[in-house]
């Protein structure tokens, strides 16, 4: 599916590999070989594809709206070696994480210099608002880090709460890809509205199916069945389940995993809690509630291999498997 949502910006797409693979280069050899571990596996491009699909709705794909999906994308790929040493991760994408492969000390400093490279790449757009929102969206991701970590104190179980971190980790990279690649492209102030919430869906979407995938452990995933519980998160499908079961048992469970004192065995008594009283069909419903929202936003786009490639994106993030 990911070839055919691709096809309208087959060619873009290689320029944008050429791009992003030489900028993420440096003389230093622990740097380097950190950066040849993360450019190895460039995954499944899907950031960087939404900015090149949103230009191409605007009407063409620039050399800024390469430098664009190149900094947001190290700005993504910058988040995840910084969580992964706040979460103590030693995977990612399946093979080892920076921290696992060096030490924290090195993956603090290599994430902070692709943070940099994708600011000098985003100053090559020459387009003060997207600098402007991108720099935005660096606050953004860190607020929503630190949010998830103040959650851990709560002894509340909020869907609200969960829902704006979320939005703040998640939804609002994907959002800030349709706008930047909207805008550079050149279209119409309504359409980039338009593709910007499609975007913030489809990243609410794209974190569900992602915790919805930590309670099965049939999944390559790369990462074991309950991972989020052991890291002290507790997500959409189990705060629905705790939040109505009347026995006191599950409350005291969640609790337990926030303050990161539940042994294995409980975790898993909560996974299978979660399970079986019906938490991941209210999460997989939810995911669908936002699909459809989404869906409906393609309607009358102005280019319809955009609109089909867009619409097979939205349904690869909500069926994909790993």
């Amino acid at each position: 599916m990911l070839e055919e949502i691709q096809q309208p910006i087959t060619a873009e797409l290689e320029r944008y590999k050429v791009l992003f693979r030489s900028s993420l280069q440096s003389d230093n050899e622990l740097l380097a070989a950190a950066l040849t571990h993360l450019t190895r596996k460039l995954g499944k491009l899907m950031r960087p594809t939404l900015v090149l699909l949103c230009a191409r709705e605007g009407g063409q794909v620039t050399d800024e709206v390469l430098h664009a999906a190149a900094g947001l994308e190290m700005l993504h790929n910058a988040s995840l070696v910084h969580d992964d040493v706040i979460d103590e991760s030693n995977m990612r994408r399946g093979q080892r994480s920076v921290n696992a492969l060096f030490d924290n000390k090195a993956a603090v400093l290599v994430g902070d210099f692709i943070t940099s490279k994708a600011l000098t790449e985003v100053a090559q757009t020459h387009h003060l608002e997207v600098v402007e929102r991108i720099a935005q969206l660096g606050q953004t991701l860190a607020d929503g880090e630190l949010l998830q970590l103040n959650n851990t104190h709560s002894t509340v179980f909020s869907e609200q709460a969960y829902y704006e971190v979320i939005t703040k980790k998640t939804a609002a990279l994907f959002e800030t890809c349709a706008f930047a690649g909207a805008l550079l492209g050149g279209a119409d102030s309504a359409t980039i509205q338009r593709l910007e919430r499609f975007a913030h869906l489809v990243g609410l979407c794209f974190q569900l199916r992602d915790d919805i995938f930590d309670f099965d452990e049939s999944l390559n995933v790369g990462k074991p069945k309950g991972n989020d519980m052991q890291e002290g998160k507790l997500t959409l499908p189990v705060i629905h389940a705790v939040n109505n079961c009347s026995n006191a048992r599950y409350h005291h469970l969640a609790m337990r995993v926030r303050s990161l004192e539940a042994s294995r065995l409980e975790i898993q008594e909560l996974v299978d809690f979660t399970v079986q009283s019906g938490g991941i069909a209210y999460a997989e419903a939810e995911m669908q509630r936002l699909r459809d929202e989404a869906f409906a936003l393609l309607a009358n786009l102005r280019d319809p291999a955009v609109a089909h490639s867009l619409a097979l994106y939205l349904d690869y993030v909500v069926q994909r498997k790993l």
